[in-house]
């Protein structure tokens, strides 16, 4: 697995780029869940899994595999395969998508068939080979991004509601809004077309995600993890189910082949487990 980081003049707009090869016998596969995480382009280049957000209808196999903004897990069965992954954060999203997030939550897309993931199509021609080579395939991705759209016209107002977001000690609605600066219901309005959810679903699936990145990376129990601002163990057990499906001993007991990898190098590379703990750079 390789990280890269993209440069600063389009940096606020990416999670990250990154080259991910898996190497299984051939017909062999993995089953694990991605979890809550931003917009996603996804291409491989042999082998595609076959993937499905929130228990909806499967995508794949298809080589080009998008995903809008999701507040609920990704099923994926994978095999050997070579991919690229393109992270949007919300600014990414709005710039290079541009249509309303919450319109697209929790939604997966054949990439290819797809009116809104049209204009990333002509990646599959860069990624979807089997003998790229990873720094001119990145190159050649800066290059493909920088010239597809210019910034949004709300782009400091989302970068001012993403930075403010990511402060573990933001609780309240009414503390969002007055440390963004815009009313309550402008801060609505921005969170579902950019961010893809209410104010307040975002600040409850960031205090998950904290707890969750926290268990998968350091392992133990969950209440030696569980973020201080649940209320106590069945707040967080009621929460952890509204978001996953499924109780926290249920998704403890699974094996995460993939995803503990990806995260455990993502820490280590990027300084951030997930997508939803990457604050605006």
């Amino acid at each position: 697995m390789r990280f890269f980081a993209p440069p600063a003049d389009i940096a606020p707009c990416f999670t990250s780029f990154y080259r991910l090869e898996i190497d299984l016998p051939e017909g062999e596969t993995v089953v694990d869940y991605l979890q809550p995480e931003w917009a996603n382009l996804r291409y491989f280049a042999s082998n595609p899994p076959n993937a499905s957000v929130a228990g909806g209808p499967l995508i794949g196999p298809r080589r080009f595999q998008a995903t809008g903004p999701s507040s609920r897990p990704s099923r994926f069965e994978i095999g050997k395969t070579r991919t690229w992954g393109i992270g949007f954060m919300p600014l990414g999203w709005a710039r290079f998508v541009g249509a309303v997030a919450g319109d697209h939550v929790n939604l997966g897309f054949d990439g290819e068939q797809s009116e809104l993931f049209a204009p990333f199509v002509p990646l599959c021609d860069i990624l979807c080979v089997e003998d790229g080579d990873d720094d001119d395939q990145f190159q050649q991705l800066v290059a493909f991004f920088r010239k597809l759209a210019e910034p949004p016209r709300d782009a400091e107002k989302i970068l001012a509601i993403h930075e403010v977001m990511f402060d573990p000690y933001l609780l309240q609605v009414e503390d969002f809004a007055a440390r963004t600066g815009f009313s309550k219901r402008t801060l609505e309005r921005l969170c579902h077309r950019h961010f893809g959810f209410s104010p307040r679903l975002l600040l409850r699936r960031q205090r998950l995600m904290r707890t969750l990145a926290a268990f998968m990376l350091e392992g133990g129990s969950w209440t030696s993890v569980i973020d201080r601002h649940y209320h106590d163990q069945a707040h967080f057990v009621h929460e952890f189910q509204a978001f996953m499906g499924m109780s926290p001993s249920e998704y403890a007991a699974m094996p995460h082949p993939i995803l503990g990898a990806f995260m455990a190098e993502r820490q280590r590379v990027w300084g951030s487990p997930v997508q939803t703990l990457d604050k605006p750079r």
